[in-house]
């Protein structure tokens, strides 16, 4: 599927901003299954300096500093992307029991090194806690294949939580948004991985794009999406052999498929938040963020509409 892909970021200063430096994830990843066909990023005011650089996770980060004085800054990435359908990898030892997985990442002097073993560590908005493995423990049942078990949380959790875009923020903590079985998209994956990890199984955070549907009947509107985030569990091979990575979507109850696009990967939002930046001045700043997804063969049909006001998963850093 062709996808076309537009996010706008809007800041408005008061008072205006002297200089800036910002860091920015907004070019979609090449995976096995989807090809970046095109990407350009527009910056205005125009920056004094750009460049980008892959991070230490493969994604494309982009760098931009202002120089002159400017009381707005509109970030614009556009992209076109080839998507199919997700396939598990063939070295993927699907029916090992997530007890197996567990023992693999314990730490062993002298074991094989696993890149995977750095996504079992806890990170700055994913902790271990208790809470997270009782919640857990009726996924996990004792025999069951890891990739089950992720499956069957994920239905959980679409069961369970509600998606309320005004019960958390940005900063939220994972553990109060389980307690209290409300949140979006962000918290959702960050309580998945933290069950994982909680419970000695690597798991990352996927941030992306999810293909929406119009009520029927009604045109596709430009602006009316947000930026979406969901779940990779490592699934390894048999003998201590390298595997793969699945995804899955607890916001959603499923498996992402060739109606997402991803954007980037890392432990949790903090490695992978769209915009972020040092200003000097600027005390005070409002964002809006637009974000349309669409098949490129729609492209030219899309009625108008204002900016929408970031949700939490889409919160940028100023």
């Amino acid at each position: 599927m062709l996808l076309h892909v537009t996010h706008e970021t809007r800041y408005e200063y008061a008072p205006p901003v002297e200089t800036a430096q910002h860091l920015a994830h907004l070019k979609p990843l090449a995976t096995g299954s989807q090809r970046l066909v095109s990407h350009l990023l527009t910056i205005d005011p125009p920056p004094a300096q750009r460049g980008e650089l892959p991070d230490v996770y493969g994604n494309t980060r982009a760098f931009f500093a202002l120089e002159a004085t400017h009381d707005r800054l509109v970030v614009t990435a556009e992209s076109v992307v080839d998507t199919s359908v997700p396939v598990l990898s063939d070295a993927i030892a699907r029916e090992l029991p997530w007890e197996t997985v567990r023992e693999r990442f314990r730490f062993r002097k002298d074991a094989t090194f696993d890149a995977a073993s750095e996504f079992v560590f806890p990170s700055p908005y994913v902790p271990r806690h208790d809470d997270f493995a009782a919640y857990a423990r009726a996924s996990f049942v004792p025999g069951r294949p890891t990739f089950d078990v992720a499956m069957d949380l994920t239905e959980r959790m679409y069961r369970d939580f509600d998606y309320d875009a005004d019960s958390t923020e940005i900063n939220t903590p994972a553990v109060e948004a389980l307690a209290q079985r409300k949140g979006v998209c962000q918290d959702f994956a960050h309580i998945m991985i933290a069950c994982f990890r909680t419970l000695g199984l690597p798991a990352r955070y996927v941030s992306g794009y999810l293909l929406t549907q119009p009520p029927p009947g009604q045109p596709r509107l430009v602006g009316a999406d947000a930026s979406h985030a969901w779940v990779s569990v490592y699934l390894p091979g048999e003998d201590d052999g390298a595997g793969g990575w699945a995804d899955f979507d607890p916001t959603n109850g499923r498996q992402p498929g060739e109606d997402y696009v991803t954007l980037a990967i890392g432990r949790d939002y903090s490695d992978v938040s769209p915009m972020r930046g040092v200003l000097h001045g600027g005390a005070r700043h409002t964002l809006s963020v637009g974000v349309t997804v669409q098949p490129v063969g729609e492209v030219i049909e899309l009625a108008p509409q204002s900016r929408t006001q970031s949700t939490s998963q889409d919160k940028e850093s100023p």
